[in-house]
């Protein structure tokens, strides 16, 4: 009987991490919908340390994830996020996106490049973007051109994608602005 219950506690402790997860996502959803709606950031609960600021879509891949400010380790838990020191998501300069390769930035591995990014502001702004190319390089080696005069994003995520623990290697994607003509 023990270990029954001992079982059962522990199954239930293994579903409690996805359906935080699961219930996260919608609460995400719904702080970016409120803050498109009321042009102020919103929080997805009352103790969070970020609030979305855009979203990224892939339409090849049918990827669509909130991008959250701050790049905080909490913030990473939940969704990409966009690097402090980062340009604005769509405007001139370089704007750099980070977020865990085993959830949100797991399609990171197919992109391609000509794949087209699209990343949607809560101002209701929207930029296109399409795939350069990717390429490794080690964290502490990592450094961005922040003088970039056309809109430009970076996704960086942990290499090797399937990697089960941590290491010094990131996979970095550029994309550059589409013109709108």
């Amino acid at each position: 009987m023990a270990l029954s219950v001992a079982g059962l506690c522990l199954a239930g402790q293994g579903a409690v991490i996805p359906a935080k997860a699961v219930l996260a996502q919608v609460l995400l959803e719904r702080a970016f919908a409120k803050s498109r709606s009321t042009s102020a950031p919103v929080k997805a609960w009352p103790w969070a340390d970020a609030v979305p600021v855009a979203r990224i879509i892939v339409p090849r891949l049918g990827v669509s994830e909130i991008i959250l400010s701050g790049g905080s380790g909490e913030a990473l838990a939940f969704g990409p996020t966009l690097v402090p020191g980062s340009a604005p998501l769509g405007q001139n300069g370089t704007a750099v996106v980070a977020a865990h390769r085993d959830t949100h930035f797991s399609f990171m591995q197919d992109l391609q490049p000509g794949d087209v990014v699209v990343v949607e502001t809560t101002d209701g702004d929207r930029a296109s973007f399409r795939m350069q190319g990717g390429y490794v390089v080690r964290n502490d080696r990592f450094a961005i051109a922040s003088r970039a005069v056309a809109p430009t994003l970076v996704l960086s995520t942990c290499w090797p994608f399937d990697a089960a623990i941590r290491g010094p290697w990131r996979y970095v994607a550029i994309a550059h602005a589409q013109s709108s003509g």
